[in-house]
């Protein structure tokens, strides 16, 4: 399955609702989210700084990731990223790949 890391910051209004449910209560939604377009959240981080919010979760494939990122941006109360993660394994076999390239003006 796709892993993603997901890097997200609330706006007021995400704040709002975070003080209300407290992190365990978001952490439960983002969980149900998540397992609604077929995936599974790894781990999930607050912090400071410039993003409130790190995920990771393992996806389907993209489209689910994507159905996620809209339905959750749409909201409103957070601004979201989705970084795929790609593991050593298939950095592995992409070193292996014969590429044909020919760098500018050779």
């Amino acid at each position: 399955m796709p892993k993603y890391l997901v890097q997200a910051s609330y706006t007021a209004q995400g704040i709002k609702g975070l003080l209300s449910e407290g992190g365990t209560g978001r952490r439960a939604a983002v969980e149900e989210e998540v397992r609604s377009c077929g995936g599974t959240v790894e781990w999930m981080y607050f912090a400071f700084g410039d993003d409130d919010l790190y995920v990771v979760v393992d996806m389907p494939d993209h489209v689910s990731m994507l159905a996620s990122a809209l339905a959750v941006r749409a909201t409103g109360a957070v601004e979201s990223r989705a970084i795929p993660l790609i593991g050593v394994e298939d950095v592995d076999a992409a070193t292996r790949k014969r590429v044909d390239f020919r760098p500018p003006g050779a």
